[in-house]
């Protein structure tokens, strides 16, 4: 990249990483820019606060296009939302906390502080080594993961609608291997990517290990700030991935998702391991008991010390501004469900997602448009090659005695070897079928 470059992007989002990764590595004129948004432009944010981000974008242009000198370029590289703790839940409309700036990226404030994995504890930092400078060899500690943990783990690129971030990690904490700190003393905030380095074995020559960050109040609810996956035979190439040798211990480093988040006292922060995170990550072919070493594993936070100045004003960005909605009219209720369901009869486990907008007349043209997903995630007891995610779309249009319809169906499946691809797609005018086409496809999973 050659032009200078403003990056955006929602901690709830799935792309906030490419902000930091820019600002890292570009050596161009570079701004960042990360609130508390899901997968949605900053003037309309969700969660809130939204801010006034055409103005940004203009001032931005007018700099680089028009050679206004209305210092876009003056203060922090990276400006960041410093989200509070906050309850679990799957939807909020605002997100407690304050903007805070960092002049450079890496940042010259954040402090990455290593603390050593002993039997189920975050250690203190300082426990990290032996006075040889060497970690001492602890015991390994186990877990084979149910399919079951995911459920709760909410959407990749969150829309904050239907109600699609990650619920209380508790039951997903049931099923996975924990390690918490004592109580916070005194506010712990953390800006940036934390990561996971694991001193692991495993039963399966292919494995996967998802990390999860949650910020645990009081009375046990835990928050999920962050999390990272890594499928085990890519830990040093996803170019030439390579088997695991049952058994033999490997050295593999987990990053996280970026985040600001901080921490009250009172409050635990609990790393979760977990061999499995369907839907978010397909399963590997078969269940893998994952072998951790205490001691000679760590979790490294990237710690902002509270001191630090924030570098912003606490009010940094103008109100939201934009367009007037176009006028329309609901002519059929929108429908949204986002439910998990479990058969104890069959062991049948599915995520079922509907997101329906209902029909939507935009009135000043009477086009009458309606558009609804259906997505489904199911699996069997613990038989890994059982998942399977279906997803279904229907769009419609329609004027006066013009109506079309487009659907389309897609399923993944797999078995130990390969993924099969079995997709749909039909166009209709009116009630008449125009277009079809079918694809049956099967993909080698590659160690996957």
């Amino acid at each position: 990249m050659r032009c200078p470059v403003l990056a955006s992007s929602g901690w709830a989002d799935g792309y906030s990483n490419a902000v930091t990764r820019l600002l890292g590595n570009l050596d161009v004129p570079r701004k960042g820019l990360i609130g508390p948004w899901s997968h949605k432009f900053p003037h309309l944010g969700e969660p809130g606060p939204a801010i006034g981000y055409l103005q940004e974008l203009v001032r931005w242009w007018d700099h680089w296009l028009k050679d206004v000198d209305n210092g876009v370029m003056e203060g922090p590289m990276l400006r960041t939302w410093m989200q509070e703790s906050v309850p679990p839940s799957t939807s909020y409309e605002e997100r407690p906390g304050r903007w805070v700036g960092e002049p450079d990226w890496p940042s010259p404030h954040i402090q990455p502080v290593v603390h050593p994995l002993t039997r189920h504890t975050i250690g203190r930092p300082q426990e990290a080594t032996t006075d040889e400078g060497k970690a001492p060899d602890g015991d390994a500690l186990t877990v084979q993961s149910p399919l079951s943990v995911g459920q709760f783990g909410g959407k990749w690129a969150s829309y904050n609608a239907p109600p699609d971030l990650p619920y209380d990690q508790r039951e997903e904490d049931g099923g996975s291997l924990v390690f918490d700190t004592e109580p916070l003393t005194e506010q712990v905030e953390i800006l940036g990517s934390p990561s996971v380095e694991l001193d692991l074995s495993v039963s399966e020559p292919v494995a996967m290990v998802a990390a999860r960050l949650s910020d645990v109040s009081p009375d046990g609810a835990a928050t999920r700030v962050s999390y990272g996956i890594l499928n085990l035979t890519r830990r040093d190439s996803t170019e030439v991935p390579e088997p695991l040798e049952p058994g033999r211990r490997y050295r593999a480093t987990i990053p996280l998702n970026g985040v600001a988040q901080a921490f009250p006292p009172g409050h635990r922060i609990r790393l979760s391991l977990s061999t499995s995170y369907w839907p978010l990550a397909w399963p590997p072919p078969k269940p893998a008991l994952l072998s951790v070493h205490e001691h000679s594993s760590t979790l490294t936070l990237p710690v902002r010390p509270v001191d630090e100045p924030d570098e912003v004003p606490s009010s940094p960005f103008g109100e939201p501004e934009g367009t007037p909605p176009l006028t329309t009219s609901q002519l059929t209720p929108p429908e949204e469900r986002w439910e998990v369901k479990r058969d104890l009869v069959d062991y049948h486990a599915e995520l079922d997602i509907v997101k329906d907008r209902g029909t939507v007349r935009f009135d000043d043209i009477g086009v009458e448009a309606g558009r609804r997903a259906h997505e489904r995630y199911t699996a069997v007891a613990d038989e890994f090659t059982s998942a399977s995610g279906e997803s279904t779309w229907t769009m419609r249009f329609q004027r006066d005695d013009w109506d079309v319809r487009v659907v389309t169906h897609t399923q993944l499946r797999c078995d130990e070897t390969d993924f099969f691809v079995d997709a749909t797609l039909d166009a209709y005018e009116a009630d008449r079928r125009v277009f079809s086409r079918t694809w049956n496809e099967k993909v080698p999973r590659d160690l996957l």
